[in-house]
């Protein structure tokens, strides 16, 4: 040990390879690796040196400074010869030149950057502070959560010595604190309902420390839960003055008062935040601006500098108002495109159909703006309100920009601004919005000739205007000088190359005397639609005709492709031809739409011209045949085996395939919206609506959705309204088969075990054996929810022997797992357990993987009861993990509920708290009250379990007026749980 640094070996002749870099860890077991491969670290003190050694980053220690660190007081005889032991075995399995000897002691050298986890981990947490510091609250959270990420369970695992100890402690306390910045940024960040469930297993763990105390009040207070957050209050004091005999710190003391007095400034984040607690996203939402944008310039300047004072301002509003075709989307979406670098974070974009029958509900765009900005679903909550705070919580800090265009009224609008500084909205409407408050008002009137004439000029092009001015000024005043005239009438003319602007000036002549019966204000638009319309191919006419029959935004190229009865490639190049002469937007790659009043247009021009008449029908026929075979072909791949899509009305027209089941899924949920428009809109026919119902089925995914079911809900009602107008019991069992599970998944079980009886008498009648098997199979658990477990018991046995007539081999698995409650439920375990195993026999057999999560939920429960809780427990995380594979969030917060019930029985009370808070996130919106009722009364269980009474009572209380309300049993258990602490 001379202590001089050893030179590293020099490499083998030949070779080219760079020797892999030796790294190390302390923050949890010590290890050290070369590469990819471990490297043996010997025994306890042999690491116990390493860990001294790699702590000190460099610097030397002495030989007695070791033998304090690894024995502290009272070192063995041989102590020196020891280290020198353990030294020597180091510097024999690490890189030369590593471990060094130097002045009579050691050091570690020559470590590459990144080599120790625990100087990572201080990089990354010294980036972060620079980060929020700067208001990055996004990338400060982000660099903390990859710091956290680098602990491995307890710091210096199993490493002896007082040294190690008091490392141990420090380390973990510094671990704390970054936990707990980050906590608070995600808090800022709007992530409240999430961090609940962190922050409770968290104060157990760490039950005397205020901050996360604090915090923990903090974001159960702004998830709504202001009673349980003054109970962690009542707890904590009671905890201190027993353990501390001392009060809380002034902080949690001022906080308390403050949640008292329901002080609106803790509603909302008091510091900037960026971004939600999922992905970072910066939206970029905005459609294409057209290249020959002409004039406004004074509008353009006005809009402008609106949108340039949003930095300094609580937040920037421009309402553009004006008749339809007047150009304040083009004006708006111009305006826009010029303001992006005034808004870094991201631009969001809605068409809210204002001005047509149905125009977009504001909390079905908020979830869509939400998910724009990187919030998880199971994040997103029910309420219009909710949803609300939520997106300002979401965006503040942050500079976005929100492009509001064709709304209806204020009302529309209001829930869907932004509210914070920094931000800015933008809003076209065909009404002046003089009660949005605060907004900067613009009247858009209709161009200026001159404008008019070098929008028309960009179009056609200057030759043939120069020679042509008088002509050409006449074209745009039979436009009426409105954009969207003006464009049409000139994409006509440049499509035509032997036509003269007077040519142009004179068709548009005819055409207004032709509709000079119409009110003044449409004439110039629709003589200028007319023109347009008639200078079509024919396959163009058509295609504008028929496609302006489908409701809903917009309609995708496959879906156009089904209209149309055409190849796709045939579609796109109509469709763009369309796009071409301005009679068809797109929307987006692959997405086409109309302007509201062209498509009204089209509509009347298919009533008067389409040949022959049924061709229109036909054509909604084969959207509607489009979707249903594309849904069924989604529900067979997700469901292998499932016999639903042998017994769907035939399809005459095929839908898409897939390559995988995520596939599938993505395009169910983007098509969600027009799927649902579809079949509503097939509903009025006879002869379409047995299919319409039959698609609602087939997409049944959608009602548990939590996004999609209000619209569910409303198209299976409006279809089995009109099957019962059209007095078809077939078509009303179905469409009632459909109600049945959305009324399960909200929880109301009454309505959902009345519709169920009623589907089967009408099945029964109708010889359509298979809702009768669904029917019965949700009667029997909806019993089991109502606690009638003979009249459980029987329904799912009729509903197995029906589903064994049919050869339906899945469905005989779920009723089979639900007679598996029904025996769990009274007291049959075994026999619970062995129908569960055999459900998920049948659905492995068959490759079922969504429907066998359904069964491992099953034996899950009965493996529970009967006392195997790990074996329980590894079932449910099975489930768990395909639920949430197939966006299954009922499921998805069921299995984590009951993961709490696992947990609550192996004694782990901390655990089975954060699992049922999680569970009450992700049941947000879905699910129903009673479900709720069941996840607080075990959260109450769980609370109570690691000392936080108080608050188990709140949520004990909540759970019995739930049951109350609902007539429930389960009220009696409740009360029962209360009735102890009351008379204490």
């Amino acid at each position: 040990m001379d202590g001089v640094p050893r030179v590293p070996e020099q490499r083998r002749a030949g070779s080219s390879a760079e020797p892999a870099a030796l790294s190390f860890a302390v923050l949890g077991p010590v290890r050290a690796r070369r590469g990819e491969e471990a490297v043996g670290t010997g025994s306890p003190q042999q690491r116990a040196l390493l860990a001294a050694l790699l702590l000190r980053e460099g610097r030397t220690a002495t030989a007695a400074e070791l033998i304090d660190a690894l024995w502290g007081e009272e070192p063995p005889s041989q102590a020196l010869a020891a280290l020198r032991t353990y030294a020597s075995r180091l510097r024999k399995v690490l890189d030369p030149g590593v471990l060094v000897s130097e002045s009579g002691g050691y050091a570690v050298r020559g470590l590459g950057e990144g080599a120790l986890d625990l100087a990572v981990a201080q990089e990354l947490a010294a980036q972060a502070e620079k980060a929020r510091g700067a208001g990055d609250l996004c990338r400060a959270r982000s660099l903390l959560g990859r710091a956290l990420a680098l602990w491995d369970g307890e710091t210096l695992a199993g490493v002896p010595g007082p040294y190690a100890e008091a490392q141990r402690v420090r380390l973990e306390e510094w671990r704390l604190q970054l936990l707990e910045s980050r906590l608070d940024m995600d808090l800022e960040q709007g992530c409240h309902a999430e961090a609940v469930s962190e922050l409770t297993a968290l104060t157990a763990e760490h039950p005397l420390r205020e901050r996360l105390r604090e915090l923990l009040m903090l974001a159960l207070y702004r998830s709504g839960r202001q009673a349980e957050a003054l109970a962690v209050y009542t707890d904590t004091r009671q905890l201190l003055a027993d353990e501390l005999g001392v009060d809380p710190r002034p902080g949690l003391r001022e906080l308390q008062q403050r949640i008292l007095q329901a002080d609106e400034s803790l509603a909302e984040p008091s510091s900037p935040a960026a971004e939600p607690a999922s992905v970072p996203v910066r939206p970029a939402q905005l459609p294409a601006t057209v290249p020959d944008f002409t004039g406004r310039s004074a509008f353009v300047a006005e809009l402008g500098e609106v949108l340039a004072s949003a930095e300094g301002r609580v937040m920037a509003v421009s309402a553009v108002a004006g008749i339809g075709g007047v150009g304040k989307t083009t004006l708006a979406v111009h305006v826009a495109h010029q303001a992006r670098a005034a808004f870094p974070d991201g631009q969001l974009y809605v068409d809210l159909q204002g001005a047509g029958a149905a125009s977009a509900e504001p909390e079905t765009v908020l979830g869509s703006f939400l998910r724009a900005l990187g919030t998880v679903d199971s994040a997103i909550p029910a309420s219009l309100e909710e949803r609300s705070a939520l997106y300002r919580s979401v965006l503040d800090g942050r500079r976005v920009l929100v492009l509001l265009d064709n709304a209806r009224d204020a009302a529309q609008v209001r829930p869907l601004l932004p509210g914070t500084e920094g931000c800015a909205a933008l809003v076209t409407s065909r009404v002046r919005m003089v009660d949005l408050a605060g907004a900067h008002l613009v009247d858009l009137d209709v161009m200026s000739p001159d404008e008019a004439l070098s929008l028309f000029t960009k179009i056609v092009g200057e030759e043939r205007v120069a020679s042509e001015r008088e002509a050409a000024l006449d074209v745009v005043a039979a436009c009426g000088f409105l954009p969207l005239a003006i464009r049409i009438a000139a994409s006509r003319l440049a499509a035509r190359r032997t036509w003269t602007v007077s040519v142009l000036a004179a068709k548009l002549a005819d055409e207004r005397r032709r509709l000079d019966e119409l009110q003044a204000g449409d004439l110039a638009v629709k003589a200028t639609f007319e023109l347009g319309y008639g200078a079509l191919e024919p396959p163009q006419a058509r295609a504008f005709r028929l496609l302006g029959l489908a409701d809903g935004p917009d309609i995708s190229l496959a879906a156009a492709a089904a209209v149309l009865d055409l190849p796709p490639e045939e579609t796109e190049d109509l469709l763009e031809s369309l796009v071409d002469t301005s009679l068809l937007e797109s929307a987006a790659p692959g997405r086409y739409r109309y302007h509201d009043l062209v498509r009204l247009y089209a509509r009347a021009c298919a009533e008067r011209d389409e040949w022959p008449p049924g061709e229109r029908a036909a054509a909604m026929t084969r959207l509607l045949d489009f979707y249903l075979a594309t849904a069924a072909g989604v529900y067979a791949m997700e469901r292998p085996g499932d016999r639903l899509v042998d017994h769907l009305a035939p399809t005459s027209y095929p839908g898409l395939t897939f390559g995988d089941r995520h596939e599938a899924q993505d395009w169910l949920y983007a098509e969600a919206v027009c799927l649902l428009a579809c079949a509503a809109q097939s509903a009025g026919r006879a002869e379409t609506l047995p299919r319409a119902i039959d698609l609602l089925w087939a997409a049944h995914d959608l009602s548990e959705s939590g996004a999609n079911s209000k619209g569910y809900e409303a198209t299976a009602k409006a279809l089995l309204e009109s099957a019962r107008r059209h007095g078809d019991p077939r078509a009303e069992a179905r469409a009632l088969t459909t109600l049945v599970n959305v009324h399960h998944v909200s929880g109301r079980f009454e309505e959902a075990g009345q519709e169920a009886e009623r589907a089967t008498l009408l099945a029964q009648q109708a010889g359509d054996l298979l809702p009768v098997c669904w029917a019965s199979n949700a009667r029997g658990i909806i019993a089991l929810y109502q606690s009638r477990h003979q009249d459980g018991e029987e329904h799912l046995s009729q509903a197995i022997e029906h589903f064994r007539t049919l050869g339906d081999r899945p469905g005989e698995a779920s009723a089979l797992c639900n007679l598996s409650r029904i025996h769990l439920a009274t007291g049959r375990t075994g026999s619970a357990v062995a129908l569960a195993r055999e459900g998920i026999e049948i659905y492995d057999a068959m490759g079922n993987s969504m429907r066998g999560a359904n069964a491992r939920y099953a034996l899950g429960l009965a493996l529970t009861q009967s006392g195997e809780l790990d074996s329980a427990a590894e079932r449910l995380h099975e489930a768990l993990e395909v639920f949430r594979d197939s966006r299954q969030r009922l499921w998805e917060g069921m299995s984590l509920f009951r993961l709490a019930e696992v947990d609550l029985a192996a004694r782990r009370p901390a655990q089975a708290a954060a699992n049922a808070e999680m569970a009450l996130t992700v049941l947000r919106g879905i699910g129903g009250e009673w479900r709720r009722g069941n996840v607080l009364t075990v959260l109450g269980r769980a609370l109570g379990g690691i000392g936080q009474t108080g608050r188990a009572q709140v949520c004990w209380r909540e759970a019995m007026g739930i049951y109350e309300e609902l007539g429930s049993p389960e009220a009696a258990e409740v009360r029962a749980l209360l009735t102890p602490v009351q008379a204490a």
